[in-house]
């Protein structure tokens, strides 16, 4: 079997759409498509611009580590954890060590497959967008803009994680040596340039002060949404790679060549439209801290929950799931919020909205321990099993002794959720599997990413913007420095995922630095006393890059080498 040739399977099978929730998504193919009889009409791009959409959902649907979640275990936020009878692949991530788990050399193979395939598909609808009779250019740069977007947050993704990748332009089987990261890029920048290029200013954006999008679009990309990705991109090619975007191609073309003042104006543009705010209570973004059960029953108590909603003026973009996900086929909730909930442990009884999970990312007490006393982030961040009276009973000491390094802290904003009846809160009676059927989205880019993205490239508003983040959460003002910025990253996106981008974008060896204050730290490993050790030098030979998967190495036939570390 060839590198890409598995991915097809995958990626065709978006020409045949099944319904999957009430979003945008929930479009049912009625007549069978392929390849020979599709991209006629601006009806079959929006159908194929759906399965793109669907295939950026699968990389957290389908079960492999998932980006968001791998992020969180490399970073110094947390440790792998896991049930302490379980095999060692978080701790090799965690602490970039194959030799904690060496038979997992596979770790990331579903992740791998699953973006190729997404990219796959955005690459059918580009390559054949000539096609297709628009209505109008307007339709067809909205339509391409969101396509492309799609592709260059697949490829974001994969270049970061990965470093070393092969780069399709084109919906193509043929095996690829790995592209040099600056020629991945380019096409990055230079797919998001196009989409803030065609996406029209106003496109999905309503009247509706409490939400930025206009309901049943929620999800989809917005011009905002894309300069936000491009300065986020931006910051962390210059900052990894110390140099500035741009390649040359095969045609003396330079693409890709964002400046500074481009990224910074992307975002002064986003701050000026108006179409975002944020949120008066940080708390209310996370639904596991602001919501809580009906005792004995399900739902949620409307009386002393304040969860604002998937859909609000802070959110530019997420990635949205149902709770319909089953093990035939249909893959559309969010299949790894399951790994981050307390270790089989529900917490109706307390009058908690937390369900039970598989007890990965337990939270670092050097992490925790780092917040300010006053902050209201660290506790919506953070379930303190302590601290919220709920470590104590049968129950809790049971899930303490199937736990791995357990601290007593585990991630409140992404957790399974459960009703005071005790079922999983995965559909309005909870009948749905707890495991498969969570709907809650990863967010991808906050309106305050925005605002502290801005400070950090030197925007005339910096001091504002830092003030304004900071005031939402009842804190004084600070001068914009580099270091007052990223501590307010650190605390403000925290279990979001971009921390740990955030840390090695400043060098691999803050990254180490900041892992290495927890190394030795405390925990326990089935209710038995035990340490987490971590090696700088293991972090260091990385360059926090990830483990490919040895059997794609294999079936490439030398087309692809390992990461250095991984060997």
């Amino acid at each position: 079997m060839k590198l890409i040739n598995k991915l097809t399977i995958f990626a065709i099978s978006g020409f045949v759409l099944t319904s999957c929730g009430s979003s945008f998504l929930d479009v049912e193919s009625k007549t069978e498509s392929n390849v020979d009889n599709f991209y006629s009409t601006q009806n079959d791009a929006l159908r194929a611009l759906i399965g793109c959409y669907d295939g950026w959902r699968q990389v957290s649907s389908n079960p492999g580590i998932g980006f968001y979640v791998s992020s969180t275990v490399m970073s110094d936020e947390t440790f792998g954890a896991t049930g302490n009878g379980d095999g060692y692949g978080y701790q090799a991530i965690d602490s970039f060590d194959l030799s904690k788990s060496p038979a997992d050399a596979n770790l990331y193979e579903t992740d791998w497959s699953d973006y190729y395939a997404g990219i796959y598909r955005c690459n059918m609808l580009i390559q054949n967008s000539e096609k297709i009779k628009w209505n109008s250019e307007s339709d067809k740069g909205r339509i391409m803009g969101e396509c492309r977007a799609l592709r260059a947050i697949l490829y974001f993704d994969l270049v970061r994680w990965f470093g070393h990748i092969p780069l399709l332009r084109v919906p193509s089987t043929e095996l690829l040596e790995q592209a040099d990261p600056a020629e991945v890029y380019a096409l990055i920048f230079d797919d998001l340039q196009y989409a803030i290029a065609n996406i029209p200013d106003d496109a999905y954006h309503g009247n509706n002060p409490d939400s930025a999008i206009i309901s049943g679009t929620w999800g989809r990309i917005t011009k905002q949404s894309a300069q936000g990705i491009l300065a986020r991109a931006y910051l962390y090619y210059t900052g990894y790679y110390n140099t500035q975007p741009g390649w040359t191609d095969e045609n003396g073309n330079v693409i890709g060549n964002v400046t500074k003042a481009e990224a910074l104006e992307g975002l002064e543009d986003v701050i000026s439209s108006g179409y975002y705010s944020l949120v008066s209570d940080y708390t209310s973004l996370w639904v596991a801290a602001s919501v809580y059960p009906i005792e004995g029953e399900p739902g949620w108590n409307t009386e002393t929950s304040f969860y604002v909603g998937d859909e609000n003026s802070e959110v530019m973009l997420s990635q949205n799931f149902t709770p319909t996900q089953d093990y035939n086929g249909n893959n559309d909730s969010n299949r790894w919020l399951v790994m981050m909930g307390m270790r089989n442990y529900n917490t109706n009884s307390f009058g908690l909205p937390y369900g039970r999970g598989w007890g990965a990312c337990t939270v670092c007490p050097n992490f925790y321990n780092n917040y300010l006393a006053n902050d209201p982030r660290g506790n919506a961040a953070v379930i303190n099993l302590a601290g919220e009276g709920i470590a104590n009973g049968a129950e809790w000491e049971a899930a303490v002794n199937d736990w791995r390094e357990y601290t007593g802290l585990t991630v409140k904003k992404y957790t399974p959720m459960v009703y005071g009846n005790g079922n999983p809160a995965t559909n309005p009676d909870g009948t749905a599997g707890f495991q498969e059927c969570n709907p809650t989205p990863w967010v991808i880019l906050r309106y305050a990413d925005v605002l502290l993205m801005a400070a950090e490239l030197g925007s005339p508003n910096a001091q504002t913007y830092l003030d304004m983040v900071r005031a939402r959460v009842g804190l004084g003002s600070v001068a914009p420095t580099f270091e007052n910025i990223m501590n307010e990253r650190r605390v403000e996106f925290a279990m979001e995922g971009l921390r740990y981008w955030d840390l090695l974008r400043q060098g691999v060896d803050v990254l180490a630095d900041a892992i290495m204050a927890s190394n030795n730290q405390a925990v326990l490993n089935g209710g038995a006393d035990a340490v987490v050790t971590y090696e700088r030098t293991k972090i260091i030979e990385t360059q926090g890059l990830s483990q490919i998967p040895q059997n794609q190495i294999t079936l490439s036939n030398g087309k692809l080498n390992q990461n250095k570390g991984w060997y």
